[in-house]
Formats: structure tokens, sequence, C-alpha cells
């Protein structure tokens, strides 16, 4: 086994998670945890005992950076924050502030959850006293602020598409002017009507991102809003930070976890409970995880991954060729990498890139193997290797939730150097029991929250 505590760093990355603080969200209480920029290699092993906690604040922060823009993955928020209340007699209650080194500069994110009845309270300091009945009760809430993203989205389309109308189609471009008409009324009206709210957020650096129900029964009216403040970039800036924030971020878990972001009724699917026969807990994972595209879990998919891997390299060796006439080498080097990976194994890909197998050397027999013949450990450290190789992931954040499980020791410790060598430039955090892995490292780079996995007294502590 080949400790990397002494490397020396490889290259500076652009996304980099600095510092995550938690108050109080579900089971964690209290979670202030740095993660130093300057420190090599960027992998962050993060331990508790069970129950810790370790797996929701993973979930926590990869929702919040992954869903926070995008109209696709926003959904996902407001089952992660049922049951987070504010408190009685507060208008606001921290959920997580999350400090991101950008490459240039720190970009610290509060995340904090308002009561509509705020949004109440600066809407009528632009209301003329005795005019509040008048105000349409839709716009007595922070959602009203997506509705106003929406329309003015719309618009924008709309207009596009006039302009490739405005020599022909005439009908069609007259309807899309009266509809560009109707919704500009309608954005102005709400516009004005909510000038000082949208003055507010500007000024104090504020984005709203959702509103949510507090309450476990999802179909109750949604009064708490889930709302952001970015220091050190104003909120013209904050939308493009967290675009590209958000195909920065990734979480790799086992897919027998219970995932929050997911609806509650769905959770319950995990343990069996369904009123429907038709509804199935991995099938509605599935179906997240072909929205959550930074979502991967540790399924016996390796194989499938592989053949996107060789496709992909197929296709640069292609391009090459097109390019300078001269077939280029990944598909022979992504052969190597495998073979090396396997150790006495070789891997063999059909033609057409349809399925692999493996021949398997050993005191001069050949003996052929199917992936189904590979054991769990393997074919898991085959699927995290073809994950970060066919998504071309680099200079990510890689959260990944128990990376130890189905690994002897010896790859538990080894997996430290393998995901510096298979993705150098990511910063990887990595939650863990497991003492072999954190050997790996040096003392500080092992973070901790209670209850803790290494206790001051033990003896791994004073070897480390």
């Amino acid at each position: 086994m080949v400790s990397i505590k002494n490397a020396t760093p490889h290259q500076e990355f652009i996304m980099h998670l600095l510092r995550v603080q938690v108050p109080d969200f579900r089971g964690l209480k209290n979670i202030d945890i740095t993660f130093e920029k300057d420190f090599f290699p960027k992998i962050f092993p993060l331990g508790s005992q069970n129950g810790g906690g370790k797996s929701t604040l993973l979930q926590l922060i990869f929702v919040l950076l992954h869903c926070s823009v995008d109209g696709v993955k926003k959904p996902f928020l407001p089952n992660l924050l049922q049951g987070f209340k504010i408190y009685p007699g507060l208008e606001k209650r921290v959920l997580a502030i999350i400090d991101i080194w950008d490459g240039e500069k720190v970009v610290q994110m509060d995340f904090f959850a308002y009561n509509d009845s705020f949004f109440q309270k600066l809407l009528a300091l632009d209301i003329k006293k005795g005019k509040e009945e008048n105000i349409d009760k839709p716009y007595l809430s922070f959602s009203v602020l997506a509705q106003l993203k929406l329309l003015k989205s719309e618009i924008s389309q709309l207009k596009r598409d006039n302009f490739f109308r405005r020599k022909n189609n005439q009908s069609e471009l007259k309807i899309n002017q009266e509809k560009i008409a109707f919704l500009n009324q309608k954005s102005t009206e709400i516009e004005n009507i909510c000038y000082n709210v949208i003055e507010y957020l500007e000024a104090e650096n504020i984005t709203y991102i959702c509103n949510y129900s507090s309450k476990r029964n999802s179909n109750k009216k949604r009064d708490e809003a889930l709302l952001c403040h970015f220091n050190n970039i104003d909120t013209e800036e904050a939308e493009d930070f967290l675009l590209e924030l958000s195909e920065q971020i990734f979480l790799a878990a086992p897919s027998t976890q219970i995932f929050l972001f997911l609806p509650p009724n769905d959770r319950k699917l995990l343990f069996g409970h369904s009123s429907k026969e038709d509804k199935n807990y991995y099938a509605i994972l599935e179906s997240a995880r072909s929205k959550l595209n930074g979502l991967f879990t540790y399924d016996f998919l390796a194989v499938e991954l592989l053949i996107e891997s060789f496709k992909a390299v197929r296709d640069r060796d292609f391009r090459e060729a097109i390019k300078t006439g001269n077939y280029g080498n990944s598909y022979q080097s992504l052969i190597k990498e495998l073979n090396l990976l396997l150790g006495n194994k070789r891997i063999n890909v059909n033609e057409d890139l349809s399925g692999v197998n493996f021949h398997l050397y050993n005191n001069g027999e050949t003996i052929e193997l199917y992936p189904e013949d590979l054991s769990h450990g393997e074919l898991k450290r085959l699927s995290i290797y073809a994950w970060l190789k066919s998504r071309n992931i680099e200079d990510a954040i890689v959260l990944m939730d128990e990376v130890e499980i189905a690994f002897h020791p010896d790859w538990q410790y080894q997996i430290i150097s393998d995901l510096q060598e298979w993705g150098p430039s990511n910063q990887y955090i990595l939650a863990t029991h497991s003492y072999a892995l954190c050997e790996a490292l040096t003392p500080a780079h092992v973070k901790e929250i209670e209850p803790k996995l290494i206790k001051q007294e033990s003896n791994i502590t004073n070897e480390l």
C-alpha cells in the first residue's frame, strides 16, 4: 500500500468547499467544519459513529448547491426542508452557511428561511394606507417572485420566436405580440406591487430560491421560503455563480441510502410501505437520478459506465483522426488503466461495444469471466473509476458517502490514492467509518462530527 501523505500538489482548481456551518437541521447540531484550501491532497474524510448525521450533511450540501437555481431540480428542495420550522416569535431561521472558493475569492452563501409574513411586512411599506384590501392574495407570498421570473423568461422566449418570424408567419407573429403585451402588463403589475420586496432583496444581496411547507403533509400551504444571502458577489452575479457551482457539485452514495430529497411517502417505500403495488423505491430513485445529473449511486452499473467510457474515448480518437490524420491513443490508454486496476484480470470489449468480459490469468491458465463473476468490491471500484472518467469530472466538489463499503481494508486505504489518480483536480469529502481510509491521510485532513469516529485516547489517533 502506498500512502500519499507526503505527495506534492498536482494543480490548483476552481471550486473548493471551504467551510460549512449548520446550526440545527434534523440530527445535525452546531456543525462547523473547515476544509483547508491549501491542503494536499484535497481529500477530507468526514468521520463519526453511526447516527452522527454524515449522510444528512452531504445531502444537505449537495441539494443546496445542485438544486437552488435549476427549475427542474428545485422541487427536490421542499422535500428536504419538510419539518424545518421557523421558531415562534422569529421571522428567520438559518439553515446552512457555506463558503466556496471560486478560484479568486471566497463567496459565502447564507441559506435561511423566512415566513411569508415577512414578505407581507415588506410589502406593506409600499401600500398606501387603506389600500391593503385591493392586493391580490397570490401576491402575499415569496413564491410570486418565482412567478415573476417565469413571466420574464416566457416573454424573452416569445421575443426570440418573433425575431425568426418577422418575415413570415404574420398571424403567429401577431398572436405572440399580443401575448407579450399581456405578460408585460402582468409582470409590471407584480413588480409595482412588490417593489419594496424586490428592492430590499437586491439591496441585501438576497436571492429567493423556493417556497416550502415545514409541515409533514406536503399538501399544506407552503408558508415558508428559502432564500440565500450572498457575500462578495451581487444578486446579478449570484444566478450565474449558482449555475456554475451546480455543475461542479456531485454526490455519490449507496442506492440503499435514505435520500431526504425524495418525497416523504416515497422514502417509506425503501421499507416496503406502499399503498400502490406499482410504486417502487428504486424506480423513483432512478427517476430522480435522471433529473439530478450530479447524483451517482454505487449500483452494479460498472459495465454500463465502462461502455460509455469506451464510446467516449473512441469518439475522441476519431475526432483526433479527422483533425490530424492520425488516430489518438485514448482508447488504448483506457484499456491499460483498467487492466492496471483489475490486477491479474484483463478486460475485453466486444467489437460493437455492446458488452465486456474479463480474462483471469492464473498459473498459466486463462479463465474467461463475466461481470457477474466479479466481486462486489471489484464492481464498485470499477464503477467509481468509470463514473469519474465517463462524466469527465474535473475541478469539482465530490461528496462520497460510505465509499469504503465492500472494500477490503487495503482497498479502503488505497481508495485515497485511487481518487487522487483518477480525478486529481477534484476536492473529495468522504463520509466514512473506516480507520484504514483515514490512515492514508494526515490527522488534520480528517474531520469529525459527534459522536466522533476517532477518539482522543485511540491508538490510531496517536499513530496518524
